[in-house]
């Protein structure tokens, strides 16, 4: 279902994916748009066991394509490193495919967007993130990708390195 890398060398391990996609804090979410154009939105996201969390507006573009095709990717650059004298970059990135859903469930949407909140504004309390999410918490929809497949490469170069 899912294509094999074709630089098997380059391939990251599982693990090393995993920690790429806790570690990030933005990826480009891929779904299918109107008219079947790739529709691809930059989003910041919460991973946690092979789901990925993602807050939006209740309408608009993201949401009708979900509402129209469940299938999406996500796609988290960790490094890109441009180096001119090689012509190239020495980069690290992760690709997560599955299946997004709306989050109906009020517990699993509160719980969500808990952890996005804690993710980006570790310093502040569970009062002051609490009033935070409260704020737009009627305004708010959650999204769930449930990770069925993921692969990440990395330069050759890199891979040299270690």
């Amino acid at each position: 279902m899912f294509r094999k890398m074709r630089r098997h060398k380059q391939e990251l391990s599982k693990e090393m994916c995993e920690k790429i996609l806790l570690k990030g804090t933005s990826g480009v979410l891929a779904v299918l748009g109107d008219d079947d154009y790739p529709y691809a939105v930059p989003l910041s996201y919460v991973y946690e066991d092979g789901k990925i969390f993602f807050h939006s507006a209740r309408s608009g573009h993201k949401i009708d394509a979900v509402r129209r095709n469940e299938k999406a990717s996500f796609c988290v650059i960790d490094q890109d490193e441009i180096v001119p004298e090689e012509y190239t970059t020495y980069f690290r990135s992760v690709i997560a495919f599955g299946k997004i859903r709306i989050m109906d469930d009020e517990d699993e949407k509160r719980s969500a967007i808990e952890r996005l909140a804690l993710k980006y504004a570790p310093m502040d309390s569970a009062e002051g993130r609490k009033r935070a999410v409260d704020k737009d918490y009627n305004a708010l929809c959650m999204l769930c990708l449930d990770v069925e497949y993921m692969s990440g490469k990395e330069a050759i170069e890199l891979v040299r390195k270690r």
